[in-house]
Formats: structure tokens, sequence, C-alpha cells
């Protein structure tokens, strides 16, 4: 019986653990939910209140278009995401190609 709990004790341990790494892992983001501009920022999401440069100029716009350096839009579709370097992720989190 005490090796069982031990056991299960060391199990919880490590899922906590396990999430927390995740949590810190998760890069602050942008992204087109429920048709609307969310942000993601240390672990917390809330709706955007205004436009954003990212690091790499691009800017996005709380109505979800991309306005890129080169002078090109585009408008983020349900599930996009882009990191604040302006890396631009599909909904599967896999990173698209180059914006520029």
């Amino acid at each position: 019986m005490k090796k069982s709990v031990k056991i299960l004790a060391a199990v919880i341990a490590f899922v906590f653990a396990s999430f927390a790494t995740q949590a810190q892992d998760m890069k602050d983001h942008v992204m087109m939910k429920n048709g609307k501009m969310m942000m993601m920022k240390g672990g917390k999401e809330t709706m955007m209140t205004s436009d954003m440069k990212m690091k790499d100029g691009n800017m996005i716009m709380k109505d979800g278009t991309v306005k890129m350096k080169n002078g090109k839009t585009m408008k983020m579709m349900e599930g996009e995401s882009m990191d604040m370097e302006g890396h631009m992720y599909d909904k599967d989190m896999k990173m698209k190609k180059s914006m520029k």
C-alpha cells in the first residue's frame, strides 16, 4: 500500500512538473481565435486592444490584418498565430514560409 502511494505521488509530481515546463516554454504570440485577435503573454490570454509592431517590423492590426515591411498586407485566418519575432504559424503550430 505504501509503495503504491509513493508511486502515485511520483506520477502526480511528474505531471505537474511537465505542465509547468510547457507553460514556461510557451512563447508570447498573437492569434486569430473565434474571429477575434487574441494575445498570449506570460501564459495569459487577452483580447488585442491595439495594433502591435513585431520585432521584424511587421505590424499586426487588432482586426487581424498584417502589414509587412515591404508594404504587402494579408489577413490572418482562424487558428493562425504570430510570435513576437514575426514568425507566422498555421493552426497546427507549424511555421509558415517567410512573408518577406
